[in-house]
């Protein structure tokens, strides 16, 4: 069987269901990749646990492939100690720059390039919604993951203490960290519940949001964690930013050093309200919220 001409290696969160997936797979077909025809894709999923990563991306290595994707920073990390020369795409990390992915965003220098949906202002704008919506709320139990870089946990309590708020955070180590989380919030008599954009949350959030809402906390989480069901979801979906992957991976195939590429920045920032869980606590939505709001969730 003839060899595809690229090989394209990729490090996904959770599993092929994760938006990320799909989004990446849309963005190449627009741009007329189809794999089995001018490109393979060797995908591989952590499930969640990060630290399967190393052994993932020496897969990859080893396979070899022309180009790896990486979903998020840990997941870079991985894919550049694995293959130091292998040009390298990223997506659904913070601030590249901050967590010391790239030199520079204009001009990342080295193998690797990427997307960002960084906007410093939209963890205190969430906060501002929930206020809105809770106006004696007064503490915060914010769950992050402990196996990635702290500049989400660190923007969630800068932003908490512009809006006058107290911010617990807990950083998950895995899955049989979450009952004593959830125990510390409710003995810290937390008033309402932030969940950040990192991968525990992004793949086990059913559960994480089910505990959220046995422990009565009204909830916030990004956008892509609205399918969970939260009361508020907001953000930039990382599904677009995957598709922007893949004009990343289009001009790197076309010639271009990936470290000579800009990272991009992509932001479209979107609001989910659950009004079943509204009408649950007892809170009224203002017209002002409804009309910023982009998907509404309800029954029937």
């Amino acid at each position: 069987m003839r060899r595809t001409a690229v090989r394209i290696g990729a490090l996904f969160s959770g599993d092929p269901s994760h938006p990320d997936h799909p989004a990446f797979l849309e963005g190449l077909a627009a741009l007329g990749y189809v794999e089995g025809r001018n490109l393979s894709i060797d995908a591989r999923f952590d499930g969640g646990h990060l630290d399967r990563l190393p052994v993932l991306a020496a897969e990859l290595a080893a396979a070899p492939v022309d180009m790896i994707i990486a979903m998020g920073a840990v997941h870079r990390r991985a894919a550049q100690q694995a293959a130091p020369g292998v040009p390298i795409v990223f997506a659904a990390v913070v601030d590249p720059v901050a967590v010391g992915l790239v030199a520079e965003a204009g001009r990342p220098d080295g193998n690797a390039t990427g997307v960002t949906t960084f906007d410093p202002d939209e963890a205190q704008e969430g906060l501002r919604l929930l206020r809105t919506l809770i106006p004696d709320v007064r503490r915060l139990a914010v769950l992050g993951d402990a196996g990635v870089p702290d500049a989400l946990p660190n923007v969630a309590r800068a932003a908490a203490a512009a809006e006058g708020l107290i911010a617990q955070v807990h950083l998950l180590r895995g899955l049989d960290d979450l009952e004593d989380a959830f125990a510390a919030m409710r003995a810290a008599r937390a008033d309402a519940f932030v969940g950040l954009g990192v991968p525990i949350v992004r793949v086990h959030g059913a559960r994480i949001a089910a505990l959220a809402w046995a422990a009565r906390l009204p909830t916030l989480l990004a956008r892509d964690a609205a399918a969970f069901g939260p009361l508020l979801a907001c953000g930039t979906s990382f599904a677009a930013a995957s598709r922007n992957v893949a004009k990343l991976v289009h001009r790197i195939l076309r010639g271009e050093r990936a470290g000579d590429i800009p990272v991009e920045r992509v932001v479209r920032p979107e609001l989910v309200v659950n009004l079943d869980l509204a009408r649950e606590f007892g809170f009224v939505i203002p017209p002002a919220v409804l009309g910023r709001t982009t998907h509404v969730r309800a029954a029937g």
